[in-house]
């Protein structure tokens, strides 16, 4: 039986040898971590795999993360490294249902989150990432903008935007969302001297308490370069381990147990040596209509964001 070092030694290899990048978000294991070339936020993977020469991108996250990597680089070969792993907030809301809703909207600016499938993306008007959002979201010329699919980020941009009249429909990260003002209460009391970094996908009333908010990078950002010294990480507790592993000189405590996703947990270090071996993972196949449409929001996104 080998051990872990050994697979992933194993791995380092055999991406060298077969011309693969490989794409680890920041939810996915220590493990896996060490063996990726690129880690962090879904959106700043995809760019950083269109920059690359390698023509294989191996993507260890979820499926719309593989996606959007396609949709910024149509000519690679994009693997997703489990099959299986997929995300509670991107099915919630398909293409034919923000079809039928649109009409209701007339006038309004569909903004969508970039943790949304590709079809749905083709019929919005611009795609934003939790750490972008409120900055394209003051960019837009329209006073009237319809934020998707995650209630909870869109109430936290109404909040820094006042001037927009943004209208929500319920959907979101069920595990951010869980998160509740008992469990920041309950954090405080225990670890009276950390501040609380929170992602702004958790409900309103968590997130006022949070002494930061911010995306997954934001929040890490944060921690490193912070002088304090103990830290209520308010995010996926993969998170807690990584900033861990970086500052040990620092304390660092999950906000709530029940910070943990599922589906970023489906990937194992096994399913990524088996998708550098060609023997595992799902080839991510976009027709040229999607790829065209759902890039359209993506650079309105790019260019509202450097305005």
């Amino acid at each position: 039986m080998k051990t872990i070092r050994e697979i992933q030694d194993e791995i380092i290899r055999l991406k060298r040898e077969n011309d693969i990048c490989i794409l680890a978000h920041s939810y996915q294991g220590q493990e896996i971590l060490e063996t990726a070339d690129f880690t962090g936020d879904s959106y700043a993977l995809s760019v950083k795999a269109a920059g690359v020469q390698n023509k294989t991108v191996i993507m260890c996250g979820v499926r719309f993360m593989a996606e959007t990597v396609k949709i910024l680089s149509p000519d690679k070969r994009v693997i997703l490294a489990n099959p299986e792993a997929g995300c509670v907030m991107a099915e919630q809301m398909d293409k034919e249902m923000i079809e039928m809703v649109k009409p209701s909207y007339e006038g309004y600016t569909v903004v969508v989150y970039i943790n949304t499938t590709a079809a749905l993306k083709t019929i919005c008007d611009v795609c934003v990432t939790s750490s972008s959002a409120v900055q394209i979201v003051r960019n837009i010329e329209n006073d009237k903008i319809l934020f998707i699919p995650d209630c909870n980020l869109g109430a936290y941009v109404a909040e820094q935007v006042p001037d927009k009249h943004i209208e929500l429909l319920h959907g979101g990260c069920p595990i951010h969302a869980g998160v509740r003002v008992s469990d920041v209460r309950a954090a405080r009391a225990a670890h009276p001297n950390a501040k609380l970094l929170v992602h702004p996908e958790c409900v309103p009333a968590v997130v006022k308490l949070a002494d930061y908010v911010g995306s997954t990078s934001g929040i890490m950002d944060y921690a490193r370069q912070s002088d304090g010294k103990e830290f209520i990480i308010g995010t996926e507790m993969s998170i807690t381990e990584h900033l861990q592993f970086e500052c040990p000189d620092k304390r660092f405590y999950n906000l709530s147990s029940g910070l943990v996703c599922k589906n970023m947990k489906l990937t194992t270090l096994m399913d990524v040596y088996g998708a550098v071996k060609g023997i595992a993972g799902e080839e991510i196949k976009l027709d040229n209509e999607t790829i065209r449409d759902a890039k359209r929001c993506i650079d309105e996104m790019i260019r509202l964001n450097h305005e």
